[in-house]
């Protein structure tokens, strides 16, 4: 067993690595091996091949392509576009306009596509051409689809936590339900920050450009285009909570649905499928070339005897779970400055989780508050990608802009943070009535 000295040094040098621009599967590989070579022998570095088979035959991680999949359909379906104007016909007379129409598209989008990269695309693609001609302030518009893209993996079927439930063996399904509330509540804290912000700084809102609204019959006829996707919605998480379908079969039952609304909206084709299916195949392969590597990597901490040797450090230290968790999330904050979600997700759960466990925090609590600083990551300077995704499709001003409007709601990031570790039962109390203790 190696003590917390060369696990510290083992840690600094991938992070290190991951700092100096390589790939993270690859950081994960050289970490593994070296440990491996150095302290365990030939034997556990020949069962890399073993691993990496265990790892991707996982029924689980079958959810991952299909849930992408899911959201792509939906993207060329035709179903977005219209479900952001019938949302907008509603959110539109509360104090900051259109603004909270970015964050309920976002959340509803969120609610089946898993993916705050994908959100962040799919929501700045609709909504920047409609604020062209309106007199809002383009940093309010660029952060507020950045904070509503954040809720991509919040709110379930989140790609996030299927990651970190292979990760820990944690159920995906009680995952799933513990992120229902949590991500409603961010959901309303951010519409709650762009209210403060138009009471405080009525231009920055278009205070003085609303719209004549729309007559009652013709918003009531637009309802149906919210249909599309919360039938989705319903069917891959009823089927989950009711017990009729799990995690996997769950997505793939979304997919069926997602086909049948492409259908219905007159845009299902071969090329449309072909364009899906590049796209899924591109991204699930990077995602699980990374959680393939972070199996062995756990696999040679495991042999390593990391997680006692933690164990041992966090009762040594005599600290309460709230204690920890603050300090975790100061270091999540620093962390995510310099890296993406998924390098912090995958670098940093097989050595965080022993200490976790050790504190006696819920497994199921510290994937949502994982996820929650993986999606604060998101929209951190300098390296938040869904900050670069909005301005690539943007095309025009500078990155600063989309910079500046994220800052109240990073702050509203942080106080929901501070909300989730003093009110672990937002997160528990779901998951536990669904599913029993």
């Amino acid at each position: 067993m190696i003590g917390p000295l060369e696990i510290g040094i083992g840690f600094v040098l991938m992070l290190a690595l991951m700092f100096l621009g390589l790939h993270v599967a690859t950081v994960m590989f050289i970490v593994a091996m070296v440990g491996a070579t150095l302290y365990l022998g030939q034997p556990a570095v020949f069962a890399f091949g073993n691993q990496l088979w265990g790892a991707t035959e996982d029924y689980v991680l079958l959810s991952i392509p299909l849930y992408i999949l899911l959201g792509e359909i939906l993207v060329r379906g035709g179903a977005t576009d219209k479900m952001y104007h019938s949302l907008a016909d509603w959110l539109n007379r509360l104090p900051g306009g259109l603004l909270h129409t970015n964050i309920g598209a976002s959340a509803l989008f969120s609610a089946v596509s898993g993916s705050s990269v994908a959100t962040a695309a799919t929501i700045s693609t609709i909504a920047l051409p409609t604020f062209k001609s309106r007199k809002y302030d383009q940093r309010m518009v660029l952060g507020s689809i950045a904070a509503g893209a954040s809720l991509g993996n919040l709110i379930p079927p989140g790609i996030a936590f299927l990651v970190y439930g292979a990760m820990t063996n944690t159920s995906a399904g009680r995952l799933y339900a513990a992120g229902v509330i949590p991500g409603a509540i961010m959901t309303i804290i951010f519409m709650l920050t762009i209210i403060l912000i138009s009471w405080w700084k009525p231009e920055l809102t278009g205070a003085n450009n609303r719209e004549a609204d729309s007559p009652m019959h013709e918003k009531l006829g637009r309802l149906k285009h919210l249909l599309a996707p919360l039938a989705v919605f319903t069917v891959v998480m009823g089927s989950i909570y009711t017990g009729w379908a799990t995690v996997t079969e769950s997505a793939a039952l979304g997919v069926a649905a997602s086909l049948v609304v492409a259908a219905l909206y007159g845009k299902l084709s071969i090329g449309m499928l072909h364009d899906a299916f590049r796209a899924t195949t591109r991204l699930t392969a990077m995602s699980i070339l990374i959680l393939a590597i972070a199996f062995y990597l756990n696999f040679v901490l495991g042999l390593l005897g990391v997680t006692q040797s933690l164990a041992g450090v966090v009762k040594s230290l005599n600290v309460s779970p709230v204690q920890l968790l603050w300090v975790l999330a100061i270091f999540y904050l620093l962390l995510g400055i310099f890296f993406e979600t998924l390098p912090m997700l995958v670098g940093t759960v097989p050595i965080v989780f022993p200490f976790v466990m050790a504190a006696g925090i819920d497994p199921v609590f510290f994937g949502v508050f994982m996820v929650l600083m993986c999606e604060i990551s998101l929209i951190s300077p300098p390296v938040g990608m869904t900050l670069y995704v909005i301005q690539g499709v943007r095309g025009e001003g500078s990155i600063n802009e989309v910079f500046q409007g994220t800052i109240p709601f990073f702050i509203s990031m942080i106080v929901m943070t501070g909300l989730l570790i003093h009110f672990p039962q937002m997160a528990l109390w779901l998951p536990n009535l669904a599913f029993g203790k």
